[in-house]
């Protein structure tokens, strides 16, 4: 989007020293502002305080903040990026403090945003549900795939299966260790689907907690299978995209997404998904997954099984995936996004 609009000067807002590639192009100036908001307490001070008073100064045509938190002080035209309401439905799934301050001031974001961008149709029904906020002053912004994720070379699933699952076939997880995640359903499912499994498939999980969340160690430590579960913790780039292409399939099973960016990394993998169908999940995977109840441990492991059991159901997944993932990509986000921004600033 900023290589798109020379003519447009942006101005990128750090909360802390910032890596010198986000500086990619001559029309962006960087700005670091204290303090650096890494809880609840420092967010008020940073978005009420500091932030407000640089734009005051600087007077920008307009405030865009890709996380959603925008300043409730700051009487310019802001346009948030509400990626889901998650913490509205399931406010029991964050710390005390984080709850207090995504339930309190989202609706108040909502109120003073000049439109509002979000990333799945899904999403937008959601916040016009929730917030009362008008239909036509949101603009869905679907989210893009990383180029990196494309399939890996069919001479190197002996080398990634060894590297990640100790030579085995296996399912693959990627993303935090969340309780919205619904890990614990996930392993329970794994453990039934181990029961009648005849290719010593494993499970490789990759992500680390989030909020200081756990895996319930009750139902990992009664697993029968639980040296079958394999943890790598974050992985970046070329190392994700060879977990996720060297998989039988990824799992996704959450109870909430607003999107679901592994459901699209994995599709340009040529690897067939098992997600949930809930939330946004149905939609960004168009017909080309296996869908699942999350809160059916059965479900979960019955898809499981077809998916090793059906080699041409598998195929035809994968099939469907190409089609699919040719409606994501950041190009088009930029577009949507710069559209967006236009609406906003037009009056």
């Amino acid at each position: 989007m900023v290589k798109n609009h020379p003519e447009c000067e942006f101005h990128f807002i750090f909360d802390r020293q910032y890596n010198p590639e986000f500086i990619f192009a001559d029309n962006v100036k960087p700005v670091v502002l204290f303090p650096q908001a890494r809880h609840p307490l420092l967010y008020y001070l940073f978005f009420e305080q500091s932030l407000p008073r640089y734009l005051g100064k600087t007077k920008p045509d307009l405030f865009v903040s890709p996380d959603g938190l925008l300043s409730l002080a700051y009487s310019g035209k802001q346009v948030p990026v509400f990626h889901d309401l998650n913490f509205m439905h399931h406010p029991h799934y964050l710390p005390f403090l984080s709850r207090k301050y995504y339930t309190g001031f989202f609706p108040k974001y909502a109120k003073i945003s000049e439109r509002i961008a979000t990333v799945s149709e899904y999403s937008k029904k959601d916040i016009i549900k929730t917030f009362g906020y008008p239909a036509e002053k949101i603009d869905v912004v679907y989210n893009g795939v990383n180029e990196i994720f494309r399939p890996v070379e069919k001479g190197r699933m002996g080398e990634i299966r060894e590297k990640y699952a100790r030579g085995f076939p296996y399912f693959v997880y990627v993303g935090s260790l969340h309780k919205r995640k619904n890990i614990d359903r996930m392993l329970q499912a794994f453990e039934q689907f181990k029961k009648s499994d005849n290719g010593g498939h494993k499970l490789v999980i990759v992500g680390e907690p989030m909020f200081g969340s756990l895996l319930s160690k009750k139902i990992y430590t009664s697993m029968n299978s639980k040296d079958d579960v394999i943890f790598v913790g974050r992985l970046y780039e070329e190392e994700l995209r060879d977990v996720i292409g060297g998989s039988t399939a990824l799992l996704l099973v959450s109870h909430f997404e607003g999107f679901g960016i592994p459901i699209l990394e994995a599709m340009n993998c040529d690897v067939p998904v098992i997600t949930s169908n809930v939330t946004s999940m149905p939609e960004v995977a168009g017909g080309a997954a296996l869908l699942v109840d999350p809160g059916s441990v059965q479900s979960i492991a019955n898809a499981m099984q077809k998916i090793t059991a059906e080699p041409a159901l598998r195929n035809t997944l994968i099939e469907k995936g190409r089609t699919q993932r040719e409606r994501f990509s950041w190009e088009k986000t930029a577009e949507r996004m710069w559209e967006c921004l236009e609406k906003a600033m037009e009056k």
